[in-house]
């Protein structure tokens, strides 16, 4: 099981999820941030970290995002690695 990353993440691509994670299980896309559900730890620390709440346990993803699970897992090892915070797109 790992965190999901879902569709309130899109056009924000806030970064002060990926500074807290300890396993570096975030990638960057051109809209949005994935988490490879291979490397994620479920540690569960980008959760509360997230300014709009678009990070969710796996199990607690809500039904209508169900088809971000196999996104991330699918899109973050086509993405570069993300590991410090950058400025949002909400904010250029």
């Amino acid at each position: 099981m790992s965190s999901v990353v879902t569709s309130r993440c899109f056009g924000c691509k806030y970064t002060d999820c990926v500074v807290v994670c300890p396993v570096e299980s975030f990638f960057e896309g051109e809209q949005m941030l994935f988490i490879d559900p291979e490397i994620c730890v479920d540690c569960d620390a980008c959760i509360p970290e997230c300014p709009v709440e678009a990070i969710y346990a796996e199990d607690d993803v809500p039904p209508e995002e169900h088809p971000f699970i196999a996104l991330n897992a699918e899109m973050a090892p086509k993405c570069p690695p993300i590991v410090s915070k950058k400025a949002p797109l909400a904010a250029e």
